[in-house]
């Protein structure tokens, strides 16, 4: 089963919204965070600092989002932020935008309304590693069914580092409506300590675990249950995001690859030169110290000798615009580059 939320992830529709860095609860030995975004204030619409309203706003925009997922840190901390952010995005896109958020607290029944009436439609509850199993009779098993009261709808998610029956037994009473399970990973956040506690990287794999397919062999079979790879969240919801951002702002000139990056050539040569050579304007556009071009264009004119030199830059549509790739191109000896724009 795949709920609506992680439909809209899978077509890369999800803005992330990260509202606060802390987590007061508990020290995960798994979390993932890096430095830049752990015990801070600072709040990002995926890679955007976000610094007012209209931040959030133009992100969205800029990806044609679908919906937001809301993360931190632990949200629930930080819950006027949270709810106000709900509320801008609800008046903004409507209803039909839908949101989630991902919490480690349970937070209470006047949590559970303030989000509700805010706007959250899903709330992805990970109790702490260590009352896995034991999570009958508890509050973790109360505020499943005080959430859904509230409006909401209840549901796991959960780091695949065991697998632990009791989940299911929650989902076959009717408290949770799916139970998300994500390929246990590490990264730079988290490498040390989860080498420490004995885990290492699968073969052949940049941040997947050893072993964390293995709780399929238990959990997987059940129609609740969702397990989400590492390759799944960069070969499809990654890629597919880049893309929805690539194809919004991409320029006349830009090309968009199957990756959902941009390519485009970079040249240190004056705006007169390329009105000399006859470039229509559409093929170009000038910044202060150099100019950007259609890539196949400028490899043309570097090969005839029109233009000395340049390059073909291949970066991110993110709103960093993380460089992948540049390509120098010199007179004689050209990279080439073969873009899809799709």
């Amino acid at each position: 089963m795949i709920s609506e939320g992680c439909e809209q992830c899978a077509k890369g529709g999800k803005m992330v919204l990260f509202v606060y860095g802390y987590c007061d609860q508990r020290d995960c030995f798994y979390c993932p965070l890096g430095e830049n975004r752990k015990n801070v204030t600072q709040m990002y619409a995926n890679e955007r600092p976000v610094e007012d309203d209209s931040d959030v706003i133009e992100e969205a925009k800029r990806m044609s989002a679908l919906g937001t997922s809301i993360t931190g840190g632990e949200p629930q901390e930080a819950l006027d932020r949270t709810c106000h952010y709900l509320e801008l995005l609800k008046d903004e896109f409507g209803e039909d935008h839908h949101t989630h958020l991902y919490t480690g607290i349970t937070g209470g029944r006047e949590n559970m309304r303030r989000l509700s009436e805010a706007g959250l439609d899903e709330i992805r509850f990970h109790p702490p590693l260590e009352l896995w199993g034991d999570l009958h009779g508890t509050e973790w098993e109360e505020i499943l069914y005080i959430a859904r009261e509230e409006g909401l709808t209840p549901a796991f998610e959960i780091p695949g580092i065991r697998a632990e029956e009791e989940f299911l037994e929650f989902l076959d009473e009717g408290a949770a409506d799916f139970c998300n399970i994500n390929e246990f990973e590490m990264s730079d956040g988290n490498y040390r300590r989860m080498q420490e506690e004995g885990f290492e990287l699968k073969d052949d794999h940049m941040s997947a675990v050893e072993g964390s397919h293995d709780i399929l062999e238990t959990m997987g079979d059940h129609e609740k249950v969702y397990f989400c790879t590492s390759v799944f969240k960069d070969a499809a919801q990654h890629r597919s995001r880049l893309k929805r951002m690539a194809r919004n702002i991409r320029r006349e000139f830009d090309d968009v690859t199957e990756d959902g990056t941009l390519v485009y050539g970079k040249a240190w040569v004056s705006e007169a030169r390329l009105e000399e050579l006859g470039v229509p304007e559409e093929f170009y556009t000038v910044k202060s110290d150099h100019v950007e071009l259609a890539w196949w264009l400028l490899e043309e004119m570097v090969e005839e000798g029109d233009v000395p030199k340049g390059e073909i830059v291949e970066q991110y549509p993110t709103y960093d615009g993380t460089v992948v790739e540049r390509t120098p191109l010199s007179g004689g000896s050209t990279g080439g580059r073969a873009a899809a724009d799709d």
